[in-house]
């Protein structure tokens, strides 16, 4: 899919045949239009009218038609704000994104946000924002399934109807690796980090990866420095998972972690640059644990499942 500007002719009118493209997907659209109330007649909607109302859209500082097509077809539109008339109000919006009706529920409108979504992360912005109607569930579901959250109710700003504001954050990819060390009795080595999204949890030594640094370079690397630990190697792959949280310095991040396995001494971490290690990175301590112990665990874990992961590595049985 690609995702293009509306193309507009020298006196910003729209070409006659993306025009036409335009009406049969504003006239495709019965339902809504007949929620919105944007048109006088959803069931004769016409070129000059889906004209009008672009220009419009477009009129408005830091406003850009978004046109989405799929092997040439034009298969949806989005229309965007880069800032908000309300100067209290930080976040890029959508004003409107809508798909072919003939192919909805195969995957294009999730498509679409998310491109939307990489085009302002792009752009150094951190949240993203929009507006669905109270009379408009299908659109409510649709959004809050991609992790966007109601923020506010309040009445839109063209036609005073009842919205629910919602928001999400603009999540940057991060890449990261840890090392799972585990005792001559299968303890693994776990520390506890308090994070401003997620809160308390435990996790294996790791982090962030440096720009070209492989996963195990990476995962050594964290090791050492949230450790002290010099003599160990990576072993094998335990997993890869993914999940959000809040780095420090980072904000918002969906990171896509490396995991692996290793087996060492059971001794607690030294080294003179420990504890402003774990300062910066708010270790609050450190643990070995069981795997009756991780099972019972009542603490958050990275990830949730480590216990039976651990467990099927090995063919660990016990206590």
């Amino acid at each position: 899919m690609i995702l293009a500007p509306v193309p507009l002719t020298p006196d910003r009118d729209i070409p006659a045949p993306v025009l036409t493209e335009l009406t049969a997907l504003y006239a495709a659209n019965r339902e809504f239009h007949a929620l919105s109330g944007e048109f006088p007649d959803p069931d004769d909607v016409r070129p000059e009218q889906v004209a009008a109302a672009l220009a419009d859209d477009l009129a408005d500082p830091g406003a850009e038609v978004l046109l989405a097509r799929s092997e040439g077809r034009l298969v949806g539109i989005v229309i965007t704000l880069a800032h908000h008339p309300d100067p209290a109000d930080p976040d890029p919006w959508i004003g409107l994104l809508m798909v072919d009706t003939g192919l909805q529920r195969q995957g294009y409108g999730r498509r679409l946000a998310s491109l939307v979504e990489d085009r302002f992360r792009a752009a150094g912005r951190s949240a993203l924002r929009l507006a669905v109607l109270d009379t408009n569930p299908k659109g409510l579901a649709f959004w809050t399934a991609l992790g966007y959250e109601v923020i506010d109710h309040r009445d839109d700003r063209d036609l005073g109807r009842p919205c629910a504001v919602l928001r999400k954050p603009l999540r940057t990819p991060r890449r990261a690796a840890r090392v799972a060390v585990l005792d001559p009795e299968g303890a693994v080595f776990l520390l506890r980090y308090d994070n401003v999204e997620v809160g308390i949890h435990w996790a294996m030594p790791g982090g962030g990866l440096d720009p070209d640094e492989s996963p195990v370079e990476g995962a050594l690397r964290e090791l050492r420095e949230e450790t002290g630990w010099t003599d160990l190697t990576a072993g094998p792959l335990l997993c890869t998972w993914e999940h959000d949280f809040t780095h420090a310095s980072a904000g918002p991040v969906h990171q896509h972690e490396h995991i692996y396995v290793t087996h060492g001494p059971r001794r607690e971490p030294t080294g003179p640059h420990l504890a402003a290690v774990h300062a910066e990175d708010l270790i609050l301590t450190w643990r070995w644990w069981t795997r009756k112990d991780l099972r019972e665990a009542s603490e958050a874990m990275w990830p949730p499942d480590l216990a039976r992961r651990l467990d099927a590595f090995d063919g660990f049985d016990g206590d």
